[in-house]
C-alpha cells in the first residue's frame, strides 16, 4: 500500500478494453457531483440514480461515436462552480478533452 497520490489517467486501465475500440475515457468525481442531472438530459451514457441522488456513467470507456454525448454532458456539468465534475480523457494522450477548464488539455480531477 503507497501513500502517493493516485493519478486519474491511471484509474480503471488495468480491465479497460483495447484503446483501439474505445480511445476515450470518462473520470468522474461523484463524491462531488451535485445532483443537477445535466448530464443525464444531455447523454443517453449518464442517468440519474434517485436512491443516491447523483449521477452514474452506463460506460466509463467510450468508442468515437459516444464521443460528442459525453463531451457535452462534461460541458454542462455545473458542479464545482461550473467547472465539473465529468471528465473526458483521450486515452491516447491522457489529455482532457472536456471540461479542460485551464484550456491546456490537463487534467483537471480534484481529489
Amino acid at each position: 500500500m503507497t501513500d502517493e497520490p493516485v493519478d486519474p489517467s491511471e484509474i480503471g486501465e488495468r480491465d479497460a478494453p483495447p484503446i483501439e475500440a474505445k480511445p476515450y475515457k470518462v473520470i468522474f468525481e461523484a463524491n462531488k457531483c451535485i445532483g443537477a442531472g445535466r448530464c443525464a438530459e444531455v447523454s443517453d451514457n449518464w442517468s440519474m440514480d434517485i436512491s443516491t441522488g447523483i449521477a452514474q456513467p452506463e460506460s466509463y470507456f467510450l468508442a468515437e461515436e459516444e464521443l460528442g454525448s459525453n463531451l457535452e454532458a462534461a460541458s454542462v456539468c455545473p458542479a464545482k462552480k461550473d467547472r465539473g465534475v465529468i471528465h473526458v480523457v483521450d486515452r491516447r494522450t491522457d489529455e482532457e478533452l472536456a471540461p479542460d477548464p485551464e484550456g491546456d488539455g490537463t487534467l483537471s480531477v480534484d481529489w
